[in-house]
Formats: structure tokens, C-alpha cells, sequence
């Protein structure tokens, strides 16, 4: 994956130490109870680079994450960068098959976790055909040392500069939304890249203060941590998410920039007491992850106007922006691509669509991943000629703004009939007690599928679910899309992200063990 050497420049663990000499006293990194300046951080993760090269990591080398939103863990991003290795991030949701999965697939040479994760790892090291050490960020086990002791024992000066922009920097595994994840290798240009268009596209600057509420080891996260360290800005990190601690911390520091998914921006709406006034700093409010239903955007747009962004994109490597200058005017639009970036509607034999009819939305830009480690197969399906096929189905405007219709793979097919669950999800998100909606298809013995509406309803919601099933269907615009029924839920099933996982709810359905749902 060499690059030539014009671009070579382009190495992400540059820019912390450009920062760390420029900007030395400014504010870098909060998280709890600490504070660290740009010169701070940059040592931290320079001891932390030096005693991972101590450990045997260099470049070309991957080191997996099994961490929840830490400092130790934004210092493994970043020590990675400066070695020439990759991050390998991966959910502390995982279970012990999963994990054993997804680290036989990545082969880190080094796994960083916790406690809490010491006995699974042990569990698992055995079973893989390669053996990686492992550090503890909260302590130490036999075989498992502790990250304060090799830190403190570790030089903080700049280690050796070898990192190539075409070297691997992550590797991200897929949410699994639709099936068995995939590791989606970036390289140094690539991220880059995320750092420069996205500081250009969110208006981020030195000044701006950016909170991470939402897991790190999500994509999305990636978004905005990038461009706050290429602007120098000062980057927040809560351990999780929490809506009162979000509102608390965007009054107190005032923050100018968060990234949230839908479900994060409801939970926030929803806060009993919620008070816009509270959040007068923000200049951005970035939805991604999901389609945010338009009747969220409206409430968002009341309270906090000219706020909110949205971003439409596949970690693969294709993104649109809706400006906030839009948000209005474009209302149901996720945007258009941002400077050096392609889009194409295209029909299912291959041609281009007109204004206003749908097809597959394909694209290509400067973030285009290099494929997917160890699957060519799967990479020559999803990157032709260099375009990204999405699977997700969309329509352009006549001004080229985009507007999202549906997964291919959550289409459903009823009596030969294309449903897109998004419609009915739009409708059912109206209803004054419906939370958040999630539509799809379940067998029928007629149709063949037929939608089904599972719904999370407001706190001290009463509606049952025949008389939202019976509201629904008074208002699709079609007989085939009416429900089947509906089905009232405490909560979605979700990835670390918050995203919510619609195979997960619709697979019982198919093997006949929906009662479990």
C-alpha cells in the first residue's frame, strides 16, 4: 500500500505532534477528571508509543482495543498512528465467540483491555492460531502487564518517525447490522483526509470545544476526534453516553460541536426538563448512524435552529453532508458529497437514474477504504473501478441533493411489491406517544413478506399496540404497506454505536422463535 511520496506527508501521527509544538498549552484532551494540554497528551502517547515498540510493535503491526471510551484507549489510537501500526478497535459488547472471531480474523500482535476482560482473554488466547500479549489499562494479571507501569517506565520522546501515508491505521470492523462484520482497512491518506474535508465541512476550528459522548470504537467517532486534533481544538470524552451528563458538560464547557445518532438525540429531546437554553454554545449538532425521522429534525430544529447536520455515509468510503445552512430548505435530505467526492444513482442494470427515481446509491472520494482485510471476494463486490456500492437506495434531487429510501437488504418484497420500511417508520414516529420505530419484513404465507412495526413508546405512554396498528395503516399512502401488526418494546437491540440492529430483531421472526423477541 505504498503511496507515493508527494503524499507522504500525509501521516496522522504527525499532526498531535505539530499540535504539541505549536499549540503546546492549549487545551487537548478532558476526560473525567483530566485535563491535558496538547504538550501533556503528546507524552502520554509517546510513552505509550515507546513501551508499545518495547512490547515488539512496529509498523505494519495491529493492535486490538477491547476498551470502553477511555483515555488509555484514545492514546492507543493515536500511539499507533505515530508507529506505523494499526488500531484495531472492538466493542467491550462482545461475547467470547465473538471475540474469537474477529481477533482471528484482525491477528493483533497486541490486545489492550481490563480487568473486567482478563479472564475472557484468557479464555481466549488459547483457541487462536497466533498468541498476542496483552496489557491491562486498570491493573495487571499473570501474563498481563499494566499500561501505568509501561508508561511510566517509557521515554516521552518523539519515537522514531517510519509511517508511510499508505500504511494500514485502523482496521474497523463492520457494526454487523446486516450480517458477519468486516475488517475495512484505512490507511494514513485516508484518515487524513477525514481530518481535513470534515474540519472544513463541520466549521471546526482552534477555538472549538468538540464532545465525544458515544463509544470511540464506532466509526462515526472518527468523524469528529480527527478533525478537533487536526484544528487543534479541544476534544471532550465521556465514558459513555448519558443524556444528562451530555447537557451538563455542553453548559459547563461550552462545547461547540457534538456527534450523536438518532437514538441519542431522542434520549436527549426526551430528558424530563429539557432546556434548549442550556445548550446556546453548540454550533453544530451532527446526526449520523441512522436516518434521523424527520419528525425528530423538526423538534431538534425548533429548539436549537441552524444547528444540525447530518451525515449519510458507509465506513467503506462514501459520505454526503446536509450543511445546517440546509437543514431547512433540504428538509429530508441527507445532503450532497463534499468537495472531491463522486455520486451516482445507478439503476439495477448499471445506468444512471434521472432526478427523482431510485436506485443505488454509488460513490467515490478521497476517504475510499482499501478493501477489506483478507476478503478480495468481498472487495471487488462492493469497490468497481473504484466506486463504493452502497447497498442503500436513494434518489437525487433536481438540485443533486440526496435523499435516503432504504437499505436494499431491508427492502421488503411483498407480493412482488418493493416496501421501504423507512415510509412507515416516518409515519409511525408521528404518533405523539411512539418514541423511535424500527419496520420489517416477516414471512407471510400470501405475500411472501409483510411488515411488521416494532415501537418504543414515551415514558407514560398508554396506546396499545392494535390501536398503533390501526393508526399506521389510516395513513400509509398504500395498501401494500400496511403493517401486519405492531409490536411494543422496551428497546432496540444495539450495537456499541447505539445504532439499531434490525437483523437482530427481524431473525426470530424467520426462524420461528419470534416470541423471544
Amino acid at each position: 500500500m505504498d503511496t507515493p511520496i508527494a503524499t507522504n506527508s500525509l501521516v496522522l501521527g504527525r499532526i498531535l505532534s505539530r499540535q504539541a509544538r505549536y499549540r503546546p498549552d492549549h487545551p487537548a484532551v478532558v476526560f473525567e477528571d483530566e485535563r491535558l494540554s496538547y504538550a501533556a497528551f503528546n507524552a502520554v502517547v509517546n510513552r505509550w508509543a515507546n513501551a508499545l515498540s518495547g512490547l515488539g510493535i512496529g509498523r505494519g503491526d495491529r493492535v486490538a482495543t477491547v476498551l470502553p471510551n477511555c483515555l488509555e484507549g484514545l492514546a492507543t489510537y493515536w500511539a499507533c498512528a505515530k508507529l506505523g501500526a494499526a488500531a484495531v478497535p472492538l466493542s467491550s459488547l462482545l461475547l467470547e465467540e465473538g471475540l474469537v472471531s474477529l481477533l482471528s480474523d484482525a491477528r493483533p500482535k497486541l490486545i489492550v483491555s481490563t480487568a473486567a476482560f482478563a479472564a475472557m482473554l484468557a479464555a481466549v488466547r488459547p483457541r487462536l492460531a497466533f498468541a498476542p500479549a496483552i496489557v491491562l489499562v486498570d491493573g495487571e494479571a499473570p501474563d498481563m502487564p499494566g499500561y501505568a507501569r509501561l508508561v511510566a517506565a517509557a521515554s516521552a520522546a518523539e519515537p522514531a518517525d517510519v509511517a508511510k501515508a499508505g500504511d494500514l491505521v485502523t482496521l474497523m470492523y463492520t457494526s454487523g447490522t446486516t450480517g458477519l462484520p468486516k475488517g475495512i482497512m484505512h490507511t494514513h491518506f485516508i484518515r487524513s483526509m477525514y481530518a481535513g474535508l470534515f474540519a472544513s465541512s463541520f466549521r471546526m476550528a482552534p477555538e472549538s470545544r468538540v464532545l465525544q459522548t458515544g463509544a470511540l470504537v464506532f466509526n462515526g467517532a472518527m468523524v469528529t476526534m480527527l478533525p478537533a486534533f487536526y484544528c487543534g481544538a479541544s476534544y471532550h470524552l465521556h465514558r459513555q453516553f448519558d443524556p444528562q451528563a451530555m447537557v451538563e458538560t455542553i453548559e459547563r464547557e461550552a462545547i461547540t460541536h457534538i456527534m450523536v445518532v438518532p437514538s441519542q438525540i431522542i434520549a436527549m429531546l426526551s430528558l424530563p426538563g429539557f432546556d434548549p437554553a442550556r445548550l446556546q454554545s453548540l454550533e453544530m449538532i451532527l446526526s449520523l448512524g441512522a436516518p434521523l425521522r424527520q419528525v425528530h429534525k423538526d423538534a431538534l430544529s425548533r429548539v436549537l435552529p441552524n444547528r444540525l447536520y447530518e451525515l449519510y455515509g458507509v465506513t467503506e468510503g462514501f459520505i454526503t453532508v446536509l450543511d445546517r445552512a440546509d437543514a431547512v430548505r433540504k428538509a429530508g435530505s441527507v445532503g450532497v458529497p463534499p468537495p472531491f467526492y463522486e455520486m451516482r444513482i445507478l439503476d439495477e442494470q448499471g445506468g444512471e437514474c434521472a432526478p427523482g427515481a431510485v436506485g443505488e446509491i454509488v460513490g467515490r472520494g478521497p476517504v475510499t477504504m482499501a478493501g477489506y482485510a483478507g476478503r478480495d471476494d468481498l472487495t471487488a463486490e462492493t469497490l468497481r473501478d473504484g466506486w463504493v456500492f452502497t447497498g442503500d437506495l436513494g434518489y437525487v434531487d433536481d438540485e443533486g441533493y440526496l435523499f435516503l429510501v432504504d437499505r436494499k437488504k431491508d427492502m421488503i418484497d411483498s407480493g412482488g411489491v418493493k416496501v421501504y420500511p423507512k415510509d412507515i417508520e416516518e409515519i409511525a414516529c408521528n404518533h405523539p406517544e411512539v418514541r423511535e420505530a424500527a419496520v420489517f419484513g416477516i414471512p407471510h404465507d400470501k405475500w411472501g413478506e409483510t411488515p411488521l412495526a416494532a415501537v418504543i413508546l414515551h415514558g407514560g405512554a398508554r396506546v396499545s399496540a392494535e390501536a398503533l396498528c390501526d393508526w399506521i395503516n389510516a395513513r400509509v399512502a398504500a395498501r401494500y404497506q400496511r403493517v401486519d401488526r405492531v409490536v411494543i418494546l422496551p428497546d432496540f437491540p444495539r450495537n456499541a454505536a447505539g445504532k439499531t440492529l434490525k437483523r437482530d430483531l427481524r431473525l426470530p421472526y424467520w426462524e420461528g422463535r419470534a416470541q423471544k423477541i
